[in-house]
């Protein structure tokens, strides 16, 4: 089992842990990410590491409750102990020096983001992030960021906090400058990250997008994440997470995307009336 040092809620339903991992930490590169367990009965995920420290043997990951398994790993705190953890797994973020970098991130997407901002810098690179998100409570990783990057730019679509819009919004004026990005890396929903290379398609801006949003299994076995990059069929787990945005069928990975929507549904709603249950049992033993 593997200890959980850490984890505070950083915005709402969003909770970053630190755990234990010592050879994970040690191998871990940017873009990289760990399958986990949170108990014998449960589920495997894949969750994107957000950092590691190799001097403590830790990694730290961000994980926002939206599934049944992921509301129960955000149930978890310090002292807790997950079943599972494997990895570094996936193939690590190409960095080079480019020039003027530009990293887009949405939602937790940002978690992925930090590792790559600071591999990308220490190249020698000015990078910009641009985080998005929909209002100011769900802005995650904005002051690790600024550590990290030249440059950080806010977008919530209703105007809460920083520029009002959607990424794409403060990425537009960056491309149409004198100076525009020589690569842009998004990481994300899928409309968000298919949005971003139709922006950057016209002016052949590099561009590179993270699909592990879509997988599930994260070792290749079971061929949910099938997608298709440049007409042929890739796993995204194996052979990503990272594709070159303007090569992806971002239709078939949104139909792709939602095939078990009801089925995850009806996964949470029986975890949510399970923990209702409890919580009333407890309340009347207690009084």
């Amino acid at each position: 089992m593997y200890t959980i040092t850490s984890a505070e809620f950083i915005a709402p339903d969003v909770k970053l842990f630190h755990i234990k991992a010592p050879y994970i930490a040690q191998k871990h590169q940017a873009g990289q990410f760990v399958i986990l367990r949170v108990h014998d009965n449960g589920e495997r995920i894949p969750i994107t590491i957000a950092e590691s420290d190799p001097d403590k043997g830790e990694i730290a990951i961000i994980v926002q409750g939206i599934g049944r398994t992921t509301k129960e790993l955000n149930m978890k705190e310090a002292g807790d102990h997950l079943q599972d953890l494997v990895g570094p797994l996936g193939t690590p973020t190409h960095i080079e020096k480019w020039g003027r970098v530009v990293i887009v991130s949405g939602g937790v997407g940002t978690a992925e983001a930090l590792p790559i901002a600071r591999a990308m810098k220490k190249a020698g690179n000015h990078v910009t992030s641009i985080i998005g998100a929909r209002t100011k409570d769900l802005v995650i990783a904005e002051k690790l960021m600024e550590e990290l990057c030249d440059e950080v730019l806010i977008t919530t679509d209703d105007g809460s906090y920083g520029i009002k819009g959607l990424v794409t919004t403060a990425l537009e004026p960056m491309i149409n400058s004198d100076t525009p990005p020589q690569m842009v890396l998004a990481v994300g929903p899928l409309p968000m990250m298919s949005a971003v290379a139709e922006m950057t398609r016209p002016h052949n801006i590099k561009t590179v997008v993270s699909l592990n949003t879509i997988m599930i299994d994260g070792t290749g076995m079971c061929g949910g994440c099938r997608a298709t990059v440049g007409g042929e069929t890739v796993f995204v787990c194996v052979d990503g997470p990272e594709f070159d945005a303007h090569q992806v069928d971002f239709a078939e990975l949104r139909q792709r995307g939602s095939m078990y929507h009801q089925q995850e549904r009806q996964s949470l709603d029986q975890f949510l009336e399970r923990c209702k249950l409890e919580s009333a049992s407890s309340e009347d033993t207690t009084k």
